[in-house]
């Protein structure tokens, strides 16, 4: 009878452990963690510095993927588009969308350009004629249609008109200086600063929407480093995030950094870690460039 007593007793012992490990599993599982972390930054040539009294965020995904959702709610001024809406030629609204550029101005345009884009584009080829007008006698070709054969003789005149977009072809090939400073007679028609002026718009609202989503549905937490550069962000379920700063950088001498660190949140555990010049990102006040 005792042992029959006995028996019972060890199965309802094994039964609660059982019952017990299996409670006490999950909730072991969900312990929150805590992330202690120290930032500092080292100027070129110089010592580290602590990062004192910055706002630093658990977020968690990381801040590009962030970026890269508000684009999708927010997308970037599409350059056809813009190009299709500007008051020129069919010819130079083609260009742009080839040569996936707004820009006529500058040594790289004028370098870039081939004889056939001068021929062929007005806008390029009223600019050319305007330059180089003073280059007649001395090998530039002259046209020899005429204006009234248009409607007289409209074969000839189609003929000599080819004959003379080749013979300029020919000209500007052999001769590419000419083609320099024409884009002083397009300024007026220059689309470039509006676009750019789009495209800095549209990456202010972007970076403002981004900044709101980290801060609001990517949040977990966010903490104010000391003077000595320490922080943390306590009652972490466990997991990975990403500590971030979002806005102004840390900055030490002539060195301006970001943080968009992961770390791994383990169940009741703290995870130290160390933020330097090494796992941060140089932060850079670069204006977006106007052309895609």
């Amino acid at each position: 009878m005792k042992t029959k007593h006995l028996k019972r007793w060890a199965a309802y012992e094994l039964a609660l452990a059982v019952l017990t490990g299996v409670i006490a599993a999950p909730l072991a599982a969900q312990s929150p963690g805590t992330i202690e972390f120290t930032a500092q930054v080292t100027p070129s040539g110089g010592r580290p510095e602590p990062v004192r009294q910055m706002t630093f965020y658990a977020l968690r995904t990381n801040l590009a993927d962030i970026r890269l959702e508000a684009l999708r709610i927010h997308p970037a001024p599409d350059l056809d588009s813009f190009v299709d809406g500007l008051s020129c030629s069919a010819e130079l609204k083609m260009w742009m969308k080839t040569n996936r550029t707004v820009q006529l101005a500058g040594p790289e345009f004028t370098r870039n350009l081939k004889p056939g884009d001068i021929v062929e584009v007005p806008e390029f080829f009223d600019a050319y004629m305007a330059r180089n007008a003073g280059f007649e006698g001395v090998g530039f070709p002259k046209p020899k249609f005429r204006e009234k054969d248009r409607a007289a003789n409209p074969e000839k005149y189609k003929q000599q008109k080819e004959e003379y977009r080749e013979a300029l072809r020919k000209f500007v090939a052999a001769s590419p200086n000419t083609v320099q400073g024409i884009d002083a007679d397009l300024i007026a028609i220059n689309p470039y600063e509006k676009w750019g002026r789009m495209l800095n718009e549209h990456a202010g609202l972007a970076e403002k929407l981004t900044l709101e989503m980290a801060q609001t549905r990517y949040l977990a937490g966010q903490a104010e480093t000391n003077l000595d550069g320490r922080g943390s962000f306590a009652g972490l379920a466990p997991g990975d995030y990403w500590i971030s700063m979002l806005g102004v950088p840390a900055a030490a001498g002539d060195v301006r950094l970001h943080w968009d660190l992961r770390v791994t949140v383990r169940p009741g555990e703290t995870t130290h870690v160390d933020l330097t010049n090494f796992n941060a990102t140089e932060s850079s006040d670069a204006v977006p460039h106007p052309n895609p």
